[in-house]
C-alpha cells in the first residue's frame, strides 16, 4: 500500500455525509464529498431483546464510519444538525422529538412538563391495568367522551351539568331535591294532587 493509498484510507474512516436515499428493507445511500455510497446499514440506540426504530431522513447529515477506511463496509451513524435541519430547540436541559407532520414530544426538566402536541390519535394498551394519579385531572373533548365498560365506578362526589338514563338502574341512600321540580312519567312530584280523597283513615287514590 503506497503513501496516498493510505492516506485515502484515513480520511475515510470517518466523514461527514448527507443521506440521499433511504429504504427500510436495504438501509441508506449517502452522499459525502464527491461520492455516493451504496446501500448501508444505520447505527441505532439498541439492537437486541430491546430494540429500536428511527429511519434517517432524506438530506439529514450524519457520519460515516468505515472498517478500514473503506467506504463499502461502512456504517451510518445519524445525526448532526445542518443548515437545512436546524435545532429544534434552544434549551440545554429539554428532551424534544420533533417530526416531519409538525407533532411534538417534549420534557422540560426546568419546568416537569411534559408536552405532545400536533399528533392526530393516540393509543395505549395494556393487559392488566392503567393507572393515572395526580391532584388535579382535567379531560377536554369538543364531540364527546366514551366510557365502553360494563361497570363504572365512582367513589366519592359526582357533578354533573345534566344526566341522561337510559337502561333503567338503581338508587340506594338518602336522595335530596331542591331548586326546580323532578317529574316521573309525566307527573310532577312536588305538585301534583289526588282526587277523591276526603279525611280520615282511607288511602289517596293514584297521582294526577
Amino acid at each position: 500500500m503506497n503513501i496516498a493509498e493510505l492516506i485515502r484510507k484515513i480520511q475515510n474512516l470517518i466523514r461527514t455525509g448527507v443521506v440521499i436515499d433511504v429504504s427500510a428493507e436495504k438501509g441508506c445511500r449517502v452522499k459525502t464529498g464527491d461520492n455516493e455510497t451504496d446501500w448501508r446499514p444505520w447505527l441505532t440506540a439498541r439492537a437486541g431483546n430491546s430494540r429500536s426504530w428511527w429511519a434517517p431522513s432524506i438530506g439529514e447529515q450524519v457520519l460515516l464510519l468505515s472498517i478500514g477506511g473503506d467506504l463499502t463496509t461502512s456504517f451510518v451513524l445519524p445525526a448532526i444538525f445542518s443548515d437545512d435541519f436546524s435545532e429544534p430547540s434552544s434549551s440545554l436541559t429539554a428532551h424534544r422529538h420533533e417530526y416531519e407532520d409538525c407533532a411534538v414530544i417534549e420534557y422540560e426538566p426546568a419546568t416537569g412538563a411534559l408536552t405532545v402536541t400536533g399528533i392526530k390519535t393516540a393509543v395505549i394498551e395494556a393487559n392488566e391495568s392503567v393507572t393515572v394519579t395526580s391532584p388535579d385531572i382535567t379531560c377536554v373533548a369538543t364531540s364527546k367522551i366514551t366510557l365502553d365498560t360494563p361497570t363504572v365506578i365512582c367513589t366519592n362526589n359526582l357533578t354533573t351539568g345534566s344526566l341522561t338514563v337510559q337502561k333503567g338502574g338503581t338508587m340506594t341512600g338518602n336522595i335530596t331535591h331542591s331548586g326546580g321540580q323532578m317529574s316521573s312519567n309525566g307527573v310532577v312530584v312536588s305538585t301534583h294532587t289526588h282526587g277523591g280523597v276526603r279525611t280520615g283513615d282511607g288511602n289517596s287514590g293514584l297521582p294526577q
